[in-house]
This record gives C-alpha cells, structure tokens and sequence, in this order.
C-alpha cells in the first residue's frame, strides 16, 4: 500500500510528510464552515422571534439556551458514541441530526409555536454537538502536536467565515421578508420568514452526510504515545483540562452574549439608530473579524506562543468592551465589532491548551470541553436580564468578567499539572 501510516509521537504521519494532510483538513474545513452559517443565524433568530412572540431579551435568549444546552446534554454521549463507531461514521450522523433539526423549523412557524422553535434548535445542536465532538479532536490529530493550536485555528477561520455568511442570510432572507408590510403582517407571516432558509439548510447538510458517508478519512488511533498518566489515568486529573473547559465556558458565553447584543445596541438612537435588518450586516462584521484574525493566528501561532496570543487578545477585548460601555457613537459601534477580531484565536487556542498531552484520554477531554460550550446557554441569557434591567451597554460588564477569566487561563491555568488521584 502507498504511504502507509504509522503513529509518531502522538500524531498519524506517513512518507509523504504533512501535506498527506491537506485532502482531509479540506474536506473538514466545509463541516466548520456549515455549522459557522447555522450557529449564526441564532443571533438572528433572537431578534426575529422576540418581535414574534413579542418577548423581553431574557426570554429570547432561551434560543441560546435551547441550542447551546444541547452541548450539556449531548457532548458526554456523544463522546462515548464516537469512540465507539470512530470519527467519521459521528460526522455523518451529526450532519444528519442537525439537518433533521433544520426541518423542524417549518412545522415550529406553521403553528406558530415557541416551543417548537426551541425543540427544533436543540434537535439541531445536538447535531452540532456531534460534529464537535467528532472534528476538533481529529484536527488536532491531523498533524504534529506542537502545531495544533495553529492547525484548528485555520479550520476555525472557515468555520467564522460561515458567520460571516450566516447573519447575511438572516438579514437578507428573516429578518428584511419580515418587516415587509410590518404594521398589516400577521405574527404567523412573520414567523413564515425563517421556513425556506431553513429547509435550503437540511438540504446542504443531508448531501454533505452523503459526501462524507462515502469519502475516504486517515483513521486515527485513540491510543496516542505522547500522554501525561497512565492507562487508567482520567481526564478530570488534569488541571488544565479543567480550567480549560471553564475558559471554553466563559469564552462562548461572552462571544453569544456580544453577537446577539449587537443588533440592540445598534439600534440604539445613541450608539447608530440603525434598523435591526441593517443592524445585522454589522453582526457579519464582527464574526469577519473573528475569520481575519483566525488566518492571521494560524500564522502568528507558528512563530510566537498560544498562550502569549491568547492572553494578548483577551486584555485586547477587554479595552474594547470598556469604550463600548463608556462611549457613545461610532467609537462605541466599532470597539464591539472590532471585539470580533481578539475573539478569533480563543476557542481553537483554548481547546488544543485543554487537551494537550492528554494522550489516552483525549477524547474523554475533548467531551469535557465540548460540554463547556453550554456556556452559551447560560451566560447570553443572564446579559439579556442586565440588559433589560441596566441598559444593552451597561450591560457588557459581564463579558468583562469572562475576558479577565481568559486572560487568566493563559497566563498562568494552561500550565500543565497533573493531580494526583
């Protein structure tokens, strides 16, 4: 057989070197670009629904609830599921979940129906959960260890470069076909709004289930040689494991929280006055940052340290998010869009530092990590509350806190150490 492949140091190489890699990592990259366009639209299906439903922001923001809790719930099953019928086979049973969840949008608007848009947007994430579950470990393994960080860095800028997408569908396809004839529009014609580009959406998937049904992938081993413990080591021994899925936490929840705001706080007469269907191209500015600032990383990361890359963008964020609360106008717009850019390297760094030299329990971390997304189920709705309560802009306080908390990780929590059972 050409290019056979051996395990080196915890990573699959075989004779032709890295670029045996190239093939697979292209082929990923459109799975991170998928779900980067459907995890966006929720920034825009928050808008849409509370005018909808007529809802306050707290209430709203249970569309993040409804999507990000799928993470809480699924990942540690999901982790197990995968170790069991490999990497590859939880892809394309990912894409299909979430393509079944795409289609539950289209009964949720025909009854006009709250709850149903949760249930559809849980079924949805579950899939999600899978897919993350299944491809940011693989990345990882995909190459040598010590350049992980800038290896999921490039696959994630694909996956932001799907948000950028994603707002400008919703703002073209939700939210501008529902202000059409606003004031004779009846709730259900609103809601109607969201039922095509869903249903273009499970279509996409379900063929990319059946591309990556038939496609051939390196098959990893989960045993790797370079590990911290023993056989019977556990993932939960390892502190920066555990501080890295409390950043990924925190991390998410500020990057939801910020997104979903922007369209408000556009709309605001002090910030911009901007109608919310214009008010979501900015969104797609933000999440371009993000893919901008992934490139530049994956570059970066090659010749200066994740951590010092991590911790620099973390304070970076923290500036913004202080002129945004303290100024009024354009400075103020622009220094939460340009947060986008600092967020960029934060969930690949975070992840690759959390799951570094785990060796045999990789995927049991990687589950620990991908369960701490959930933070995007409860950190966005906890703003929507300040916000309703304090005002959208006092209200960025709270990513303050979760920004310092990253900051934190990487100076001194990515450190690794073991605790003794």
């Amino acid at each position: 057989m050409a290019g056979a492949m051996e395990i080196d140091s915890g990573y699959i190489s075989d004779r032709t070197g890295a670029q045996s890699y190239i093939a697979p990592l292209a082929i990923l990259t459109t799975l991170f670009f998928a779900w980067g366009v459907i995890t966006s639209l929720n920034e825009i299906l928050v808008h849409h629904l509370r005018d909808v439903f007529s809802l306050s922001y707290f209430q709203a923001m249970a569309v993040h609830t409804a999507f990000f809790g799928a993470y809480a719930i699924v990942s540690y099953p999901a982790g197990i599921l995968v170790k069991k019928i490999g990497y590859q086979r939880g892809i394309v049973i990912g894409l299909t979940i979430t393509a079944l969840g795409c289609i539950g949008f289209y009964p949720a608007a025909e009854f006009l129906n709250y709850s149903m848009f949760l249930g559809a947007l849980f079924i949805l994430a579950s899939g999600i959960t899978i897919l993350q579950v299944s491809a940011n470990p693989y990345v990882t393994a995909l190459g040598k260890p010590k350049t992980a960080s800038s290896r999921l860095s490039m696959t994630q800028a694909f996956n932001s470069f799907g948000t950028v997408i994603g707002p400008l569908i919703g703002g073209s396809f939700i939210l501008s076909a529902a202000v059409v004839s606003l004031e004779s529009a009846t709730a259900l014609q609103k809601a109607s709004a969201v039922q095509s580009p869903y249903l273009v959406l499970a279509v996409c998937l379900a063929a990319l289930a059946v591309v990556m049904a038939f496609v051939k992938l390196p098959q990893l081993e989960s045993q790797v040689a370079e590990a911290v413990g023993a056989n019977n080591d556990s993932a939960w021994r390892h502190s920066h494991l555990i501080l890295g899925a409390i950043g990924i936490f925190v991390y998410v929840g500020a990057e939801v929280g910020i997104a979903t705001m922007i369209i408000g706080f556009l709309h605001e007469p002090h910030i911009a006055g901007l109608a919310k269907a214009d008010a979501a191209n900015y969104v797609s500015y933000y999440f371009g940052g993000a893919m901008i600032g992934r490139f530049l990383g994956a570059y970066l990361m090659l010749k200066i340290p994740a951590k010092r890359v991590l911790t620099v963008n973390a304070f970076a964020s923290i500036f913004l998010l202080i002129l945004a609360m303290t100024f009024d106008g354009a400075i103020a717009m622009w220094a939460v869009i340009a947060i986008g850019l600092f967020n960029s390297i934060m969930f690949p760094v975070i992840f690759s530092l959390g799951v570094e030299k785990l060796g045999p329990v990789t995927g049991q971390g990687s589950g620990i990590l991908c369960i701490a997304i959930a933070g995007g189920a409860i950190i966005p709705p906890l703003q929507g509350a300040l916000s309703d309560s304090i005002g959208i802009q006092l209200a960025f306080a709270l990513p303050v806190i979760c920004y310092l908390y990253i900051a934190f990780y990487g100076l001194v929590g990515s450190k690794i150490k073991t605790r003794s059972s």
